[in-house]
C-alpha cells in the first residue's frame, strides 16, 4: 500500500509536471519507492513503453526521475488532439476511438474505471504515488464526472499541494480564487501552497504570505525560482532553449519545421546537447531561411499539416534547401509528407481525402486505421548512409497511423526489429543521394552516435559532446537539489505521512 499526495496548479503550464519529476527523485533519493500518476493528460508528445503501450512523455520524465521503468498505469487516460475540437482517446496505452470534446465528457464514467484501476494496481507496488492534476481545479464547467483534479482527489482522499505560477501574473488571486470556486469538501484537501517561476527576491514575498494564509489558513510551502540552466525535456510546449543565431554565425544550423498539429518534439532536444549546434523550431508564419538539416516531425493530422506547408509557403523553402544541398530528415509524419502523396480514404486523421506530398522521396503513404505502437531497435542498412556505416544497434519507438509503400527510386534505411518479436522489416527510406531521409522511429537522435555523425558532416573537428541520457540525470538531481533548497521538505513529508495509505 502507498502514501499519496497529489500537485493540483492554478492553471495549464504553471510548473505541475516539473514540480512532481523533481519531487519523485527527491524521494527516491531519500530511499521511497516512488512512482508517478496523471490521471488524464492531454497532449501530442507521447513515448511507447517496452510493452508497447503509448502514454503521455511527462510521465516518463517523471519515472525517470524517480529511477523505475515507465508504465502505461501512470498515465491510464492520454488524449492526442486531432482538431480543435476533436481527439484520439488512449486507454491503457491502447487506442479506444476518436472523440469530440462533447462525446468524451459523456465518456468519462467509462474512463473513471480505467483511471482507478490503474491507480490502484499501481499503488500496490510502490512506497509513494506522485499524482499530477490536469489544468485547473477551478474548471467548474468540466467538474462533473472529473477525474483529473478534485474528483480524483476526493475519491482517493489524497491531500492537495496548490501550485501557482507567478510569472503569468496574478498568482495571489489565482490560489484564493480557486479556493473559491471549488466545492468546501474539495478545499478542505488543500493543505498549502507553492508558488512557481520567481523572479527576484522571495522575501519580498512575505506580506503576501501573511495575509493570503490569514485568509484561507493554508501556509505557503516554499517558492520555486525561475530557472533556465536545469535541463527538462518539455511537454506541452516547444523547449525553451531552442534559439535564433545571427546571420553568419558559424554554427550548424537544425531547422525543425512546426506543423500546426505537431507531435513528439522531444525528438529533437538531443541537438541541444551538442556544441556548434543551433536548434530552431520554425513556426507557422515564419520563415525558414537556409539551413544545414532540416527535420519534419510529426504529426497528429499529417494530410492537414501537409497542406498548411505548401499553403504557408514552408514547402517551397524546404524544397529550396534541398536544392542547395541541406540534408532534408522526416520523422513519422514528416517521413510520410517527404514522399509523393498521402492518402486517407477511410477518414482516419482528415476528410481531405489525398495531399500532394513534397516529392523528395519516391514513396506513397495510405493512412490505416490500425495504429503500430512499438518498441524497437535498427540498424542502418548496409550502404545506405556512407556518413553512419557504423553497425551499431539503434533503440527508439513507433507511433504511426500508416502504411508506406517506396518506388523504385527510394531505398530502406533501417532493418528494424520490434521488441517482443523476431521478425524483422525494413523501416524508411532514402533518396538515392543520400540527403534526404525519412524513417517512422521516433527517438532515433537520442541515439548519441547516429546524431553526432550527422552533425560532424557540417561542424568543425574536436567538438566534444556529452551523451544525451546523462544530461537528462544530471537534469533530474539538479532539480532535486533546486527543491531541497526552496521547498518545505518536511511539511511535504508531513502532507505526505497524513494522507490516507491506499
Amino acid at each position: 500500500m502507498a502514501r499519496v499526495m497529489m500537485i493540483q496548479g492554478t492553471g495549464s503550464d504553471v510548473g505541475k509536471s516539473a514540480l512532481v519529476a523533481g519531487l519523485c527523485r527527491v524521494l527516491a533519493q531519500d530511499g521511497v519507492r516512488v512512482a508517478p500518476f496523471k490521471p488524464q493528460n492531454m497532449a501530442l508528445n507521447s513515448y511507447i513503453t517496452a510493452e508497447g503501450g503509448e502514454m503521455g512523455r511527462a510521465q516518463v520524465a517523471q519515472a525517470e526521475a524517480a529511477g523505475i521503468a515507465p508504465h502505461v498505469d501512470m498515465n491510464p487516460v492520454l488524449l492526442k488532439p486531432t482538431t480543435d475540437v476533436g481527439a484520439q482517446v488512449i486507454l491503457q496505452g491502447k487506442v479506444h476511438g476518436n472523440m469530440k470534446a462533447l462525446e468524451y465528457h459523456a465518456f468519462k464514467k467509462v474512463a473513471r474505471t480505467v483511471v482507478f484501476d490503474s491507480f490502484r494496481r499501481l499503488a500496490a507496488n510502490f512506497d509513494a504515488i506522485l499524482v499530477e492534476g490536469a489544468g485547473s481545479p477551478a474548471e467548474i464547467n468540466l467538474r462533473e464526472g472529473d477525474i483529473a483534479n478534485m474528483g480524483f482527489a476526493l475519491e482517493v482522499g489524497s491531500p492537495v499541494v496548490l501550485v501557482g505560477d507567478i510569472d503569468k501574473g496574478g498568482v495571489f488571486a489565482s490560489l484564493v480564487g480557486t479556493l473559491e470556486l471549488i466545492a468546501p469538501e474539495e478545499g478542505a484537501l488543500i493543505r498549502g501552497f507553492v508558488i512557481n517561476k520567481f523572479r527576484g527576491d522571495p522575501t519580498l514575498l512575505t506580506p503576501a504570505f501573511e495575509a493570503i494564509t490569514a485568509r484561507t489558513g493554508r501556509p505557503f510551502l516554499g517558492v520555486v525560482p525561475y530557472f533556465r540552466d536545469i535541463f527538462l525535456q518539455e511537454e506541452d510546449g516547444l523547449h525553451r532553449d531552442a534559439r535564433r543565431v545571427p546571420s553568419g554565425g558559424n554554427q550548424v544550423r537544425v531547422a525543425v519545421v512546426v506543423p500546426a498539429r505537431i507531435s513528439n518534439f522531444t525528438d529533437f532536444d538531443p541537438f541541444l546537447a551538442e556544441p556548434g549546434v543551433s536548434l530552431e523550431f520554425v513556426r507557422p508564419g515564419e520563415r525558414l531561411g537556409r539551413a544545414d538539416v532540416v527535420i519534419l516531425p510529426g504529426s497528429k493530422n499529417t494530410l492537414d499539416d501537409l497542406e498548411g506547408l505548401w499553403r504557408s509557403g514552408l514547402a517551397a523553402e524546404i524544397l529550396e534547401n534541398h536544392r542547395l544541398g541541406s540534408t532534408i530528415v522526416g520523422v513519422c509524419g514528416g517521413y510520410q509528407m517527404l514522399g509523393r502523396r498521402v492518402l486517407d480514404p477511410l477518414g482516419v486523421e482528415s476528410l481531405r481525402g489525398e495531399v500532394r506530398g513534397l516529392g523528395l522521396l519516391d514513396a506513397e503513404t495510405i493512412m490505416e486505421r490500425e495504429k503500430v505502437t512499438a518498441q524497437a531497435e535498427a540498424v542502418a542498412i548496409g550502404g545506405a548512409l556512407p556518413w553512419f556505416a557504423s553497425p551499431e544497434i539503434l533503440l527508439g519507438y513507433e507511433i504511426h497511423m500508416g502504411r508506406t509503400t517506396l518506388g523504385p527510386g527510394a531505398a530502406p534505411l533501417f532493418r528494424i526489429r520490434r521488441r517482443g518479436s523476431d521478425e524483422q522489416h525494413d523501416d524508411g527510406a532514402r533518396s538515392a543521394d543520400g540527403t534526404v531521409l525519412g524513417t517512422y522511429l521516433h527517438g532515433i537522435f537520442d541515439n548519441d552516435a547516429f546524431r553526432r555523425a550527422l552533425l560532424d558532416r557540417y561542424r568543425e573537428e574536436g567538438l566534444a559532446s556529452r551523451p544525451f541520457e546523462e544530461r537528462k540525470q544530471e537534469g533530474y538531481d539538479r532539480l532535486a537539489a533546486l527543491l531541497r533548497q526552496c521547498l518545505d521538505l518536511p511539511a511535504l513529508y508531513r502532507i505526505l505521512e497524513d494522507g490516507p495509505r491506499v
